[in-house]
């Protein structure tokens, strides 16, 4: 099982209001656990059979309360609507810089292509490289260095080319 699959299966867990899923492959063993306002993932040892194994479900989790300013509409120059934004794939830590001494990945008003990276996202001791799907101009930073960030929530707004 790939890291992509993984987040699928979080994704399919987070969207759901399954409370547990074991999956169990070869040598590896998942269980994804859906909280209140949580999901935690535990990688273990070696398993010897392939069975999947779902649990009670548990009330769908409630997303937190935006804070009023993220309701407020952006006011800028040009309607928010032309912008694109860039979303976190992962639930994580948010670092726009791969260390304290390096410069960040981008600014705003740098300009990014399609694959270029923006910002790195650490999750369960992996650093995972998130890439701009968009050529365009980094218009805002939504979100402050070494935040922890949810899934699909807001991280860059871009300016299409």
């Amino acid at each position: 099982m790939d890291f992509k699959q993984i987040q699928e299966l979080i994704k399919m867990i987070n969207k759901s209001n399954i409370g547990e899923l074991t999956v169990e492959q070869k040598d590896i063993r998942i269980t994804i656990k859906q909280k209140e306002e949580q999901i935690t993932h535990v990688v273990s040892a070696p398993v010897q059979s392939i069975q999947p194994q779902i649990t009670q479900p548990l009330p769908a989790p409630q997303p937190p309360a935006a804070p009023a300013a993220e309701k407020a509409p952006l006011k800028t120059e040009s309607s928010a609507e032309n912008y694109v934004t860039i979303k976190s794939p992962m639930i994580g830590t948010f670092y726009r810089r791969s260390g304290p001494d390096k410069p960040a990945f981008v600014e705003v008003g740098d300009e990014v292509t399609t694959g270029k990276v923006v910002c790195i996202i650490e999750a369960m001791k992996l650093f995972n490289e998130i890439e701009s799907e968009v050529n365009g101009k980094i218009v805002k930073a939504l979100v402050e260095d070494a935040s922890p960030v949810e899934y699909d929530q807001p991280l860059f707004l871009v300016e299409p080319a």
